[in-house]
């Protein structure tokens, strides 16, 4: 083969820089420098696209903020508030048992004001309890999309009766009734279990619980990506190489569904806020006194005519976060897909 008549050597720059002579042989005269090309990566496209979205960077602002504030949850609560746990009965008026002073009993001293009966601060009640609802919806996330994806990428790979039978296993997962099953489950627990006790024993419950009940989501998403991608060139490329099966799913497969994993995990996540805060309304979720803002709600629904100020604080906490994520899940949506408009 002979070399290209124009071929640059190894050290030579492929771009002029700032104050060099201009490029001869240009139509206008003036030998304009030429720019180099850069190449960008798809996830550098996906970031390019997320800063152009600011409801998405919101999203990601707030979501930021309340995992700094579930994270250092002790350091607000010493410089801000009370222990979560400790009564305060000199801010209750003894007659009704309501908050004294107007506000639920809001001052410099209790920034969200005191819980109705006992006088606990509800801000460091709304602090403590962005991390039982964070931790729980973070670690169920990463269960169900562990699961899912394992689960989902071998039915859609393999096909056959393992696509069947695994099929027929979401089918099955989707139609069970989770809150119901849940609820069973969490009556019958013990005290201690595993090494783990009161609420401990609780928190681990509803991670598996909701993590379990939702990996049929990943798992279809995956499943249906998977039988897309399996017949591509490069995995038939792969293929008449000589690779093994479990060598394509691992690495050609797995990196390119990367990006529709991503998105449904930020998916679900508030939902997984949701199904915990719902769980503790009801009784099962974390034992009394651990701090959480759906035990809050229902502990709200005696008082709420006399101090509304302490079913509104947690509600807005839940409207928030779940809020956040779902702005901040849409943007990385968007983000992603190669189709999108923005």
């Amino acid at each position: 083969m002979t070399a290209p008549l124009h071929e640059t050597s190894a050290g030579e720059a492929t771009a002029t820089v700032d104050g060099a002579p201009d490029a001869p042989g240009t139509p206008d005269g003036t030998g304009a420098a030429a720019k180099a090309i850069e190449g960008r990566s798809p996830w550098k496209i996906a970031w390019t696209r997320l800063k152009r979205d600011k409801l998405a960077l919101a999203g990601a602002v707030v979501v930021g903020f309340l995992v700094l504030v579930a994270i250092f949850a002790p350091v607000i609560v010493g410089l801000l508030g009370h222990p979560p746990d400790e009564f305060h009965e000199d801010q209750i008026d003894p007659l009704f048992g309501t908050p004294i002073g107007s506000w639920g009993g809001v001052s410099s001293e209790f920034l969200f004001g005191v819980e109705p009966v006992n006088g606990r601060d509800v801000f460091s009640r709304i602090v403590y309890g962005a991390r039982i609802s964070l931790l729980v919806a973070f670690l169920a996330a990463v269960f169900a999309v562990a699961l899912g994806t394992v689960l989902g990428i071998i039915a859609g790979y393999f096909g056959g009766w393992i696509d069947a039978a695994l099929s027929r296993v979401m089918d099955v997962m989707l139609a069970f009734p989770q809150l119901l099953f849940t609820i069973a489950l969490v009556s019958v627990l013990p005290n201690k279990l595993l090494g783990l006790d009161g609420s401990g024993v609780r928190i681990a419950a509803l991670v598996l619980v909701i993590g379990f009940f939702g990996w049929p989501y990943v798992g279809r998403i995956v499943r249906g990506q998977t039988l897309s991608l399996r017949n591509r060139e490069y995995v038939e490329a792969a293929q008449s190489l000589g690779a093994g099966r479990f060598y394509i799913l691992r690495r050609e497969l797995l990196p390119n569904l990367i990006a529709p994993i991503t998105v449904y995990a930020t998916l679900m996540i508030p939902t997984n806020i949701l199904t915990e805060a719902a769980l503790s309304f009801l009784g099962a979720g974390v034992k009394p006194p651990t701090a959480s803002w759906g035990q809050m709600l229902s502990t709200a629904i005696t008082t709420y005519e006399a101090d509304p100020l302490f079913m509104v604080i947690p509600g807005l906490a839940i409207f928030i976060t779940v809020l956040a994520f779902n702005l901040f899940g849409d943007g990385v949506r968007d983000a992603l897909d190669p189709k999108g408009s923005r």
